[in-house]
């Protein structure tokens, strides 16, 4: 009899257990696992708030929350604060987390020899001091009240000298994941570090599975392959998942700002009335159609729609082929040919097809190149060897790029770059609001860029799983509060 009970008892246990494993789908592959040195959005997608933790993170809502800083206090002038860490933490490798860590992370973030790939977060500190183990003292320059939503983005996240060297392959934080395998071109392996000094995961394991190719994703995710596809490549099928009641669509907002960009540096783009040609020479909504079947929130500059500073200005550069060709004439272009590099994600590969035909229309002629990931950091980004390309800027508030002058795509501006000096110093919410105004203006007038669509958050997931983020405040799969239901 005790026998039969403890086999009944056994057999419930097993049948209430719920699966706390996850294998989620990616279409890009990380160039490497170190946020702090690097561009690519993949790379937060795997690690933010996984692997990695900084002072502050933000939360689905897109608000800032205290993270590795339990709390923080701003001296009266705005230019000093102090944050107070979280103790008892350690990092994946057993080496204590502590001040000097924090210190180390934002000295290496603001030196010289920098790579991290926005170091214009760290340009406001001054000195960065530690009081005691659990405090650091962040003097700035001004006063600038964005401070810890800056210290929320991926590229902030504390890295301890100790692992430093081996960050990109072998990445160690203080997140309640470690890292556990990559085998490149395939999955990256991470699971629950025991030793998590917060409220521990309910995932034991997560697999991320590189996926590029949208019929084969299709395909993972029907099959069961994949539990989850947060960024799912192939929106033509959303409706056949939605009929499904094994599966759930969730459709939210991004902050990636979909853009033709141009190289401004190289003639005849450094001209802004060949610029403003392409730019009316688009049809937004047939590439939202076209490429992404809908999803999509066509933008007239560098800012999110769903942000309350935005302002709609694609009357500027709306779809007017006429006007696109007297332009043209009016700059004395003819005969122009153009390279355009296509980075693998399928707004940019579709999308390009559509904006190549759009652009013959109305007499230029593109050449297009489909680059893998790695080869578009490298050719485009960093080395400036393109003429024009599409690529959605996923980073959160990211507006201040083009004050920078060495960027990929060489605006730079002065009056920009003041402006933008000039939002840091300004705390007023109104004064802030009139500024960021200005800033969408300026360069939707000068014509930097083409601006496309704001990129809708279309995932894919098994009906069972809860937690999983439904917008894209910063780019992450964050999978700390991810869990299956029966």
């Amino acid at each position: 009899m005790k026998f039969t009970a403890a086999v009944l008892a056994l057999t419930a246990g097993s049948a209430l257990a719920a699966q706390d494993t996850i294998t989620i789908g990616m279409v890009l592959e990380p160039p490497n696992l170190d946020p702090t040195a690097g561009a690519a959005a993949a790379t937060d997608e795997v690690v933010y708030a996984n692997i990695f933790e900084g002072l502050t993170r933000f939360g689905p809502d897109g608000s800032v929350r205290p993270a590795l800083a339990e709390s923080w206090d701003v001296a009266d002038d705005g230019k000093v604060y102090t944050f107070h860490l979280h103790t008892g933490v350690t990092f994946h490798d057993g080496t204590t987390f502590d001040a000097e860590d924090v210190k180390f992370s934002l000295d290496r973030a603001r030196a010289e020899d920098s790579a991290n790939a926005q170091k214009a977060l760290f340009a406001g500190i001054d000195t960065v001091e530690v009081v005691d183990p659990a405090t650091v003292k962040v003097t700035l320059k001004d006063p600038d009240g964005h401070f810890p939503f800056n210290m929320a983005w991926g590229d902030a996240v504390i890295v301890a000298p100790e692992s430093i060297a081996d960050e990109a392959t072998h990445p160690v934080g203080t997140g309640p994941f470690k890292f556990d395998d990559w085998v490149q071109g395939d999955h990256i392996d991470i699971s629950r570090y025991d030793g998590y000094w917060g409220t521990p995961v309910a995932l034991s394991k997560a697999t991320f599975r590189i996926i590029s190719d949208p019929t084969a994703a299709f395909a993972a995710m029907m099959a069961g392959d994949v539990d989850a596809f947060p960024n799912f490549p192939a929106p033509e099928t959303l409706d056949q998942f939605k009929a499904d009641p094994r599966f759930k669509v969730i459709v939210g907002s991004t902050e990636g700002e979909t853009i033709l960009a141009m190289n401004n540096r190289k003639p005849p783009l450094d001209n802004v009335k060949v610029r403003e040609a392409i730019a009316h020479a688009i049809n937004r909504q047939e590439i939202i159609d076209g490429a992404m079947f809908g999803y999509g929130t066509p933008i007239g500059t560098h800012f999110a729609p769903h942000n309350p500073d935005y302002e709609d200005l694609t009357a500027l550069s709306a779809y007017d082929p006429e006007k696109s060709k007297a332009l043209l004439a009016e700059a004395g272009v003819s005969d122009l040919k153009l390279r355009l590099a296509l980075p693998p994600p399928t707004y940019a590969r579709r999308g390009g097809e559509i904006i190549a035909a759009q652009l013959a229309a109305v007499g230029i002629q593109t050449e297009i190149s489909n680059l893998e990931w790695a080869q578009w950091l490298e050719q485009v980004f960093k080395g400036h060897d393109f003429d024009l390309t599409i690529v959605s800027h996923t980073e959160p508030m990211d507006i201040n790029i083009y004050a920078r002058p060495d960027y990929y795509f060489g605006y730079g501006k002065p009056e920009f770059v003041a402006l933008m000096d000039k939002l840091t110093k300004t705390s007023d919410p109104a004064g802030r609001s009139a500024l960021l105004k200005e800033a969408q203006e300026m360069i939707a007038r000068d014509y930097v860029n083409a601006y496309l669509f704001q990129l809708a958050k279309t995932g894919v997931a098994n009906a069972k799983i809860e937690g999983l983020w439904e917008n894209s405040p910063t780019q992450a799969n964050d999978l700390t509060a991810v869990h299956w239901v029966d």
